[in-house]
């Protein structure tokens, strides 16, 4: 073979070559610990390499190429090449590579001959000798031969069963325990290749081809087994010694032995037990055939668990098994097997790749049971008012049937109830409704009991064929498309399923009517016809009898389709300034209906969006006049038919001749009118006919018909005529002019100057009609050109303050409200457009004397405003309010009403003093003044109510005494002040000097008075007040307080002065107010409290007291005082309690006694204070608040 001298790393990459991308990298292809590897063959360009397949095919793979080639144990594969060449291993990427190599200078190839024994050892084929590498079948051992081949006999290929048989593991897939006792023998074969190390490598035949067979077979299967062309004999080179036995070798020997061992000990496989036989199911349950103790098994190193396969035949006992369950475990139970069937079971015991035979078989008969479930009921023949079915026996599962029982609903959807019992398979069931559904199921019996019933299965009794139903009515039409609906015939049953056929004809095809739809809907859509095209239709009702009779037949048609756009318009003609003629064509389909209008539309400019109808008719042309001089246009047409609208055509663009200017618009007025000239202006025309405007020409006339003047020509749009009279119409005209000439006059404008004020009215004529009342009337002034619009009239009570109290066009006017007896001033003054005249000459009048008028102010007098004090404030009302206008004649008196309808009348006064009035009562006063003509009117009502009586002081007492506070509490009410209360109470004490000083002021009814002195007495008296004013003090009271008592001691200080005894002290405190100070000293016991000591002083000696106890004390100050000769005591709280443990202190050496800081750390039981008690309860709260959180979090949200 011709191979280029190359290194290994000068070959192509694994990416370059073909093959390896249609073999995916599998992990044992990258792990070169597994039990299966892939090993790549390398096939230089040039070089070809042959194989045999499984079907006995010679496959030649050129260069160049990977070959992916599966190694059974990891070993490389023998790769036979030509003389000169040698084959080498290299990784890459954790995979293992062959390739070919040349030899060099230094190399000599060495073949090993063919062992004596092997008799196979063929020549190779001629072809084979310079271009192909040979791979060969794997041997018995898993391991690959170097630089020879042989050919193996033919094997005989194994069924399931004889393979199961013989103990074959190629049908068998390994487990993971299988795996693990190879591994643990791989180990100890690697354990033993390592102490060959150093010995001499002498070279070994290879395995006989018997052993090859046995491991194609039981190893690998035929998947696995692969034969390669056989080479022929190689010359062997001896150079140096010889090789070596083969470690792996030696490792597959050494398995075969373990295996061998396996497979002495599974010989003694029992068969299976059989027990708790049912009818469907059984236990079995066998024996290990060999015992695994402390990881041995007989001498042999501990291997994977027992496998058992357990097979089964219903078909006797050299029938055909089947494998049901492959495990480790020695029960099994048999499920879903068939009632009163005998079965064949054996059972095949393997451990790791070593099988046993199969055991003895071992038979059993399932027990009897009820029969199966039946089929459904066959009909075999209905009449409108029977159904006559028949059914099929079930399975009897080894008892005879005995019975059917046959049940139906009775055509009502009801429960199920027997209608048949009996042996037959056959029923007739009759005196049934007409077209009527029945539900029928069926079950089976035997001595065993009956079988679940059967599926639920429906029939119906026959009927007549349905009347013929409605004719289809169109509800929508299409262009290719017809919406049908049509009505159930009249007569049906409510309850029959009915089915329509409709159908269609189309005159023109000559096929008459088809088909299109069958189904239970009363309607439907009839798709893919012809536009505007018409179609004949009719509906049959169909049942499970028959056919009905076709409806009426009835026609309709098909809406025609829209048309295509018109062509392009353009013009016919010449094109004239303002106006063109438009043409167009037909469109080329009509839509299939006949056009019959068109639309044209224009639009002005070139890029314009708005477009406008011009022409909306039949015909294919149109005269559009009116329009702009060189201005430029665009057309587009549509059309539309019965089918709808058609796409507007493509745009046609044209533009008109130039022509004279257009009309201007008239001329208005600029700024304000003057009475003697008038300022104009005007726009251009909306065309200038294509040309630039050179000039305008403005023309006046008074009258509209009279002699034009030209008061104006030039280029301007503005223009002031001069010297016209005030108040006087005028008309003009203007127009435009250009190039192509001048255009038609604007239409007339008639324009009025200014007018003038009117003249200086007359003095007003006055009458009096009564006291408050005048009518004032004048004459119109002259207008002065233009008519007065208003009048201004001014009225006042002085000549120099008047002001306007009319504005109208009216020429008189009724002025009311007027004060009697009062002379007043009055003017005119007329206004017009032009503005306002001058006022005229003044006028003057005086109203007559009335009665007085209203008092407006009235109120009520408090008390202070009085001169004197009211004779009782609670039965009397000070009013008092202000004179009113006397009219023209003086007031006399005043008339006051109250109370009901009581009126009294006083002289001219403005105040006064109701008496003899109820206390805390509403009042209703008005008054009215009066003169010589009569009584004016009543001012307005004054609310007021007469005060109420004060209240009496209540009952005052002490609810509560102290040393330093006094609690008072008065009256019935609550504690709390009420909002509503109106009642206020003022709480007063004497202080030193025997004055009553108030310390409390509202609504409450209890005060603590605080900071008093101890064992004093003071005096109390109470006020109520109210609105309606004080009440009276009530009698004083006295009060005194209590003795205060001593304060809380600190914890006393225990001391151990000599052996056995300890010193209680505690601090002193000062005699209170002359009293003595005693002190009590308790000692504390589980039975209870024992007070050791009692008197003045601050310090006791203890004694008497238990070793190995614990001692506490606490210590009470108390006061001794005299009351009434009698001697009392007023004890304080106790002082904290102060611990001590007496075992500590005995045992202690004297040189060793604790200090008294050491002994004052030995004290606890302390009370805790408030602020720490707090402090607990915070921190308390706040960890369970925390524990909340924590369970919310994980229990709720998480």
């Amino acid at each position: 073979m011709n191979i280029p001298n190359m290194m290994a790393d000068q070959l192509p990459s694994l990416e370059a070559t073909t093959l390896l991308s249609e073999v995916p990298i599998l992990p044992h292809m990258l792990n070169p610990d597994s039990a299966q590897q892939v090993i790549l063959v390398q096939v230089n360009p040039g070089e070809t390499f042959t194989i045999r397949t499984d079907d006995g095919h010679i496959q030649c793979i050129p260069g160049p190429a990977h070959v992916p080639m599966m190694s059974p144990n990891g070993s490389m594969p023998p790769i036979f090449v030509p003389p000169g060449y040698m084959s080498q291993v290299v990784e890459e990427n954790g995979v293992r590579k062959v390739i070919v190599l040349p030899h060099t200078a230094e190399f000599h190839h060495s073949v090993t001959p063919a062992p004596p024994h092997l008799t196979h050892y063929l020549q190779p084929h001629p072809t084979m000798l310079h271009h192909y590498h040979v791979y060969p079948a794997i041997p018995g051992n898993g391991e690959l031969p170097y630089h020879f081949m042989h050919q193996p006999a033919l094997q005989h290929i194994y069924t399931e069963q004889e393979a199961m048989a013989l103990g074959r593991s190629s049908l068998i897939p390994r487990d993971e325990r299988t795996l693990k006792m190879q591994e643990h023998l791989r180990k100890r074969l690697k354990d033993k290749q390592l102490g060959f190390s150093n010995s001499n490598k002498l070279s070994s035949p290879p395995l006989s081809p018997y052993k090859m067979h046995h491991e194609g077979q039981n190893g690998y299967g035929k998947g696995h087994l692969m034969t390669a062309m056989p080479p022929r004999p190689m010359k062997p080179k001896y150079i140096g010694r010889t090789r070596s036995t083969s470690p792996a070798e030696d490792e597959s020997s050494e398995s075969e032995v373990e295996v061998k061992r396996v497979e002495d000990h599974l010989v003694n496989i029992s068969k299976p037990t059989i027990s708790d036989i049912q009818s469907r199911t059984a236990v079995l349950s066998w024996h290990s055939p060999v015992n695994i103790q402390n990881g041995e098994l007989n001498g042999t190193p501990a291997a994977p668990s027992i496998t058992f396969d357990v097979m089964l035949s219903n078909s006797g006992r050299d029938g055909s098994y089947k494998s049901i369950y492959t495990g480790k475990e020695l029960t099994f139970t048999l499920r879903d097997l068939q009632p009163a069937t005998e079965y064949h079971v054996r059972l095949l015991a393997s451990c790791g790749s070593a099988r046993s035979p199969l055991s003895d078989v071992a038979s059993f008969k399932t027990e009897c049971c009820e029969p199966d479930v039946p089929a459904v009921p066959k009909l075999f023949n209905r009449t409108k008012n029977s159904l006559f079915l028949q059914w099929k026996a079930p399975t009897d599962n080894g008892l005879k049937l005995t019975g059917y029982v046959l049940e139906f609903d009775e055509g009502k959807g009801s429960p199920f109830k027997m209608c048949y019992s009996g042996p037959l398979k056959q029923y007739k069931l009759s005196k049934l409704s007409p077209l009527t559904r029945y539900s029928f199921r069926l079950a089976a019996k035997n001595d065993a009991g009956m079988s679940n019933f059967s599926k639920v299965v429906t029939y119906s009794t026959a009927g007549s064929v349905p009347p013929a139903p409605g004719p289809p009515q169109l509800s929508r039409a299409g262009v290719t498309w017809l919406s049908l609906e049509w009505s159930a015939p009249t007569g049906s049953c409510g309850d029959e399923a009915l089915t329509y056929i409709l159908e269609m004809e189309e005159e023109a095809t000559g096929y008459g009517f088809k088909p299109k739809h069958n189904g239970e809907g009363l309607s439907f859509i009839v798709r893919g016809l012809r536009r505007s095209t018409s179609y004949k239709f009719r509906v049959l009702a169909c049942n499970s009898e028959g056919k009905s009779h076709s409806s009426e037949v009835v026609e309709y048609s098909t809406i025609p389709d829209k048309p295509d756009a018109p062509s392009r318009p353009s013009t016919k003609g010449r094109i004239h300034a303002r106006c063109l003629k438009i043409v167009w064509d037909p469109p080329n389909d009509d839509g299939g209906a006949v056009v019959n209008k068109y639309v044209l539309e224009m639009s002005g400019g070139l890029n314009g969006n708005k477009w406008d109808t011009v022409y909306n008719g039949s015909l294919r042309e149109h005269l559009c006049d009116h329009l702009t001089p060189g201005t430029w246009y665009r057309f587009r047409v549509y059309c539309m038919s019965s089918g709808g609208q058609s796409q507007v055509s493509e745009v046609f663009v044209v533009q008109t001749a130039a022509a004279p200017p257009g009309q201007c618009q008239p001329l208005c007025l600029v700024g304000r009118t003057q009475p003697r000239e008038l300022p104009l202006q005007w726009v251009a025309p909306s065309s200038n006919g294509g040309s630039a405007i050179t000039e305008y020409t403005v023309e006046i006339c008074e009258k509209e018909n009279g002699k034009r003047v030209q008061i104006y020509q030039g280029p301007e749009t503005e223009f002031t005529a001069n010297n016209l009279l005030p108040g006087q119409t005028y008309c003009f005209w203007v127009k435009a002019s250009n190039q192509a000439g001048s255009g038609p006059f604007s239409d007339v404008s008639q324009i009025s100057t200014a007018p003038e004020p009117p003249d200086q009215c007359l003095p007003p004529y006055l009458s009096v009609r009564t006291a408050t009342c005048v009518v004032a009337s004048w004459e119109a002034p002259a207008c002065n050109g233009a008519e007065v619009r208003e009048y201004r009239l001014e009225w006042g009570i002085a000549e120099g303050c008047m002001q306007v109290i009319y504005t109208g066009s009216s020429l008189s006017f009724e002025v009311k409200g007027l004060i009697p007896a009062t002379a007043y001033f009055c003017r005119v003054q007329a206004i017009n457009v032009a503005g306002a005249g001058l006022f005229g000459k003044v006028a003057t009048v005086t109203t007559m004397a009335s009665v007085p008028g209203v008092i407006s102010i009235f109120e009520n007098l408090d008390e202070e405003h009085l001169p004197s004090p009211l004779p009782c404030p609670f039965t009397c009302l000070a009013v008092q309010w202000q004179e009113p206008c006397c009219n023209g004649c003086d007031i006399t008196g005043y008339n006051i009403e109250f109370g009901e309808q009581q009126l009294i009348s006083i002289e001219r006064v403005t105040t006064c003093v109701l008496e003899n009035l109820q206390p805390d009562t509403m009042y209703r006063i008005r008054v009215q003044a009066v003169n010589s003509i009569g009584a004016g009117p009543f001012s307005q009502v004054l609310k007021t109510k007469t005060k109420a009586l004060p209240p009496d002081p209540p009952h005052l007492e002490c609810a509560a005494f102290g040393h330093q506070s006094l609690k008072l509490r008065w009256g019935e009410g609550p504690s709390k002040p009420l909002l509503t209360s109106s009642t206020q109470y003022c709480l007063q004490m004497e202080d030193r000097y025997g004055r009553f000083v108030c310390i409390y002021s509202g609504p409450c009814h209890t005060y603590k008075v605080q900071r008093l002195s101890e064992s004093t007495a003071y005096h109390f008296r109470i006020q109520a007040q109210s609105a309606s004013g004080e009440g009276l003090f009530s009698h004083v009271y006295t009060f005194s307080t209590t003795k205060s008592p001593p304060p809380q001691l600190k914890a006393p200080k225990v001391q151990k002065s000599e052996e056995n005894v300890f010193e209680v002290t505690w601090e002193p405190l000062q005699p209170m107010r002359g009293d003595v100070i005693v002190y009590a000293l308790q000692l504390l016991t589980g039975r209870g409290t024992e007070q050791v000591y009692k008197g003045p002083e601050t310090s006791f000696a203890f004694r008497g007291f238990p070793l190995s106890s614990e001692l506490r004390f606490r210590v009470g100050a108390g006061r001794q005082y005299k009351e009434n000769g009698i001697t009392q005591e007023l004890w304080g709280q106790y002082s904290p309690i102060s611990t001590i443990f007496t075992q500590q202190q005995s045992t202690l050496p004297k040189e060793t006694m604790p200090t008294a800081c050491e002994e004052h750390s030995l004290f606890r039981g302390t009370p805790i204070s408030d602020e720490q008690c707090a402090l607990l309860l915070l921190l308390g709260f706040a960890l369970i608040a925390v524990l909340f959180a924590v369970v919310i979090q994980y229990f709720v949200i998480k």
